[in-house]
């Protein structure tokens, strides 16, 4: 059965940063905010083969709806964004990542609704993105690794102290956080048509709940 567990399993198998792992932590619980927001303008399911069970994730019970006894839109959008990386550890070359990545899903079993949002979060695979759910992976992906950089050089190590005003200004210091691109950035709100500083605050918001997990809700600069 494809759920959330097996997609934790699934990533904690071919990643042991740390750091990676709260980075799928914080990309799956922007796509799950994301998944509420738009996940019900469109489905765009047709001639998928799901084969996905509904299932609680730890977070609870999802607010998406079930389409068909599929996974619900809230917890399917957050299986993607806690795997989109799965594979970068091992495989980080852009000849590599997300390539391997995808046989492996494909070898696996994981449906095509999974292993094509995933290919297409990378510009140069040449996937596009046709969906809500492929379109706020592309938006979330960057951001979210961004805002933890900026949570990180706050005083307090916290996502209390970040807004969509702090982000945008560290944007444009291109010495900070040099790997993250401010194109896809910027492009990735555009593609979702949303404001980038509406983008900014909600995927801030999305984030919070799970500060501790991410170790930015402040414990960090306590210790430190």
């Amino acid at each position: 059965m494809m759920d959330r567990e097996t997609a934790w399993g699934l990533l904690t198998e071919f990643t042991q940063s740390e750091s990676l792992r709260k980075h799928a932590l914080a990309v799956e619980a922007c796509m799950r905010a994301c998944a509420n927001k738009f996940g019900c303008e469109a489905h765009e399911r047709e001639g998928h083969d799901l084969r996905f069970q509904p299932a609680l994730s730890e977070r609870g019970e999802s607010k998406g709806a079930a389409v068909d006894g599929s996974l619900p839109e809230e917890q399917l959008w957050g299986i993607v964004g806690l795997i989109h990386d799965f594979d970068y550890e091992r495989w980080p070359s852009l000849e590599d990542h997300p390539y391997k990545g995808n046989a492996i899903l494909k070898e696996r079993g994981w449906p095509e609704v999974v292993t094509r949002a995933i290919m297409s979060h990378a510009e140069y695979t040449g996937v596009s993105r046709d969906t809500p759910m492929e379109k706020a992976l592309f938006a979330c992906d960057e951001l979210a690794g961004f805002i933890t950089a900026v949570a990180l050089i706050k005083p307090g190590k916290s996502l209390a102290e970040v807004d969509a005003k702090s982000v945008r200004k560290r944007m444009k210091d291109k010495a900070f956080a040099r790997k993250v691109n401010r194109d896809d950035i910027i492009q990735g709100a555009a593609e979702l048509g949303v404001d980038l500083d509406e983008h900014i605050t909600f995927c801030i918001e999305a984030m919070k709940p799970i500060a501790a997990e991410l170790g930015l809700d402040g414990s960090a600069a306590k210790t430190a």
